[in-house]
């Protein structure tokens, strides 16, 4: 299967099926542990279904926004590596990896790529890192305003387990798609061509950032869902602990593995601090419905998508019944693609013209039509505000869940966020239902 382009002319859903399970190569072999097949048992999808083979998932993935022009982390990008680590939701043998050009003018070239399990520091551990190809080729080149798909990769991707994925850029792009709040360390190289080290030697500046890299695609033995999050800077996790994984996201991504069974989804964080539901704004990426195509539609297996936005739109000085219409409008793109959508309600917050009477006013009016009107538009709401609300105080964050700047959740916080979702009210995936864990051999110890 060769690399795809995903340009801005076509919503393409990337879901795919391969009937092989396993691929096994010369290197070193190592034991994965996947989800196996189960017996069927009553309202269970029957293990035979073939809807229930070997699938393609998005485990990961980041929403990208203009970056600066090609100037970051002391240095140009031309001629330098990017090591990306990114941490996958999902357990399978196979991956696929995403870059993107998507604010770019001219074309961009990656003249090497490679994946490997993340080790200490920039290096990487389990063997050399493995080539990841396009079209069977190691460089690519991607159209101005698109993303690629590579081709499939041997390699166990374990859910939880850190991913390094390095791209070696030989020119100078125009401008980089940039997700800014990673909260996550990656790493930028001295000049040259590192894609095959393991030692993090090169990779001399730690980053912040995520660069070019935008999605994880694994290959899973039964098929399994995903549920995008998409938002501002709550979803995005601002407020949270670098490199401690405690965003919503993340808190709900253990609480369905907690679950277990046909709970399970792959949680997809599609949140950009700053975001708006009514405007795209440089600085503050594309609206949610404008980056529909690409940061929900294009997620391999994705079911569903929750929407947690408008506390940036009340600042911006917008009516209640214009982020109304922005809420029905996204959520009828969402189900006009056959996703299920859940709607929220925005979070307390008394700083800056969120806290003005007139911005008050604004947030209680969407909450109570979130509330009221919301299931007529959706498939279901959670009430985030009245999870995270100061019982004495309703408009302002509770002190336990304020990670001290009145806007932004702490871990606890964004804790309690992923426990107002109701996880029965999602799609899950029911032909994980009654697995049990089992052993697969995959190659080369990644």
């Amino acid at each position: 299967m060769g690399a795809r382009v995903r340009d801005l002319t076509a919503r393409r859903r990337v879901v795919a099926a391969i009937a092989v399970l396993v691929t096994v190569v010369a290197g070193v072999v190592v034991a994965g542990t996947v989800r196996g097949t189960a017996s069927a048992e009553a309202g269970q999808v029957p293990a035979g279904d073939p809807a229930c083979g070997p699938a393609w998932v998005t485990a990961w993935q980041t929403s990208p926004q203009p970056g600066p022009e090609a100037a970051a982390a002391g240095g140009r990008f031309g001629g330098r590596t990017l090591r990306m680590v990114l941490r996958p939701q999902s357990t399978g043998s196979e991956i696929r990896v995403r870059l993107s050009n998507r604010y770019g003018q001219v074309p961009l070239v990656v003249a090497a790529a490679s994946a490997a399990t993340t080790g200490t520091g920039a290096g990487t551990r389990g063997g050399a890192p493995r080539p990841v190809l396009f079209d069977g080729r190691a460089e690519v080149t991607i159209p101005a305003g698109a993303e690629i798909v590579s081709d499939p990769v041997p390699f166990v991707a374990q859910a939880g387990l850190p991913v390094s994925v390095s791209v070696f850029l030989p020119r100078e792009p125009d401008r980089v798609a940039t997700h800014p709040l990673a909260l996550q360390t990656s790493w930028v190289s001295a000049p040259g061509n590192h894609v095959d080290s393991t030692s993090g030697a090169a990779f001399g500046t730690p980053v912040t950032a995520w660069f070019v890299v935008t999605g994880l695609d694994v290959l899973v033995p039964r098929a399994e869902h995903a549920v995008v999050l998409v938002g501002d800077s709550i979803t995005d996790g601002l407020g949270s602990d670098p490199d401690e994984n405690d965003r919503w996201s993340d808190a709900l991504s253990a609480r369905l593995a907690t679950e277990g069974g046909a709970a399970q989804m792959s949680v997809l964080n599609a949140g950009i601090s700053g975001n708006q539901l009514l405007a795209d704004a440089f600085g503050v990426g594309d609206s949610p419905a404008t980056r529909f195509r690409f940061d929900v539609a294009a997620a391999a297996g994705v079911t569903d998508v929750v929407l947690h936005i408008g506390t940036n739109d009340i600042a911006e000085g917008r009516a209640a019944d214009q982020i109304e219409a922005g809420l029905v409008h996204f959520a009828d793109q969402a189900r006009a693609a056959g996703l299920r959508v859940f709607l929220t309600t925005i979070t307390p917050s008394r700083t800056g013209p969120r806290g003005t009477a007139a911005g008050q006013a604004t947030r209680t009016a969407v909450n109570a039509w979130v509330l009221g009107q919301g299931p007529a538009h959706s498939d279901g709401v959670f009430d985030f505000a009245a999870a995270v609300a100061d019982p004495a105080r309703p408009d302002r964050l509770a002190p336990a869940y304020d990670s001290g700047d009145g806007l932004h959740l702490s871990a606890a916080g964004y804790r309690a966020l992923a426990g107002a979702v109701r996880t029965d009210a999602l799609a899950g995936s029911p032909c994980l239902a009654g697995d049990a864990a089992s052993s697969v051999v995959v190659s080369g110890g990644r």
